[in-house]
């Protein structure tokens, strides 16, 4: 089995590929039974679509290919996933989430709130934090220091 940080620094190359793309530098890769599936970043802007997070897309295209459920699959994203990220990870029943950087300001897994906690939902994945979480601090950093 391969390790988390392997699938991480995978991730990590989709968030450095946003960031090339001026999009905000998030990354994510879906794996099952140690192999990729597929991998994507944030495209908000390209897509001209606040929704377009790695996550949202990745689950999205996953789902479109005739899947139900992904009891099977570990999403690994660089950045906590927000709200919206966090109810398509329990909606559409995701194994595991595994994550880099804790987001203060709108993270749903454990900074602000947890919704895969929550024990009002049905469904509750594995979660696995801080996996090479500086690395993909870092790239956010730089992305809105250059901003400024």
């Amino acid at each position: 089995m391969k390790d988390y940080e392997y699938w991480m620094k995978i991730a990590i190359e989709e968030a450095i590929i946003a960031f090339e793309e001026d999009e905000v530098p998030v990354g994510a890769v879906l794996v099952k039974n140690d192999k990729l599936i597929l991998r994507n970043h944030n495209r908000t802007k390209q897509l001209s679509n606040p929704l377009a997070h790695a996550e949202k897309l990745i689950i999205e295209e996953i789902l479109s290919q005739g899947k139900i459920f992904l009891y099977d699959y570990k999403l690994f994203v660089t950045l906590e996933p927000c709200l919206m990220c966090s109810g398509m990870i329990v909606w559409s029943r995701l194994g595991e989430i595994v994550f880099g950087a804790y987001d203060k300001k709108a993270g749903c897994v454990g900074s602000i709130y947890n919704v895969l906690k929550d024990r009002n939902f049905n469904h509750h994945p594995k979660i696995t934090n801080n996996v090479l979480a500086e690395e993909s601090a870092e790239l956010l950093r730089r992305f809105f220091q250059k901003k400024r």
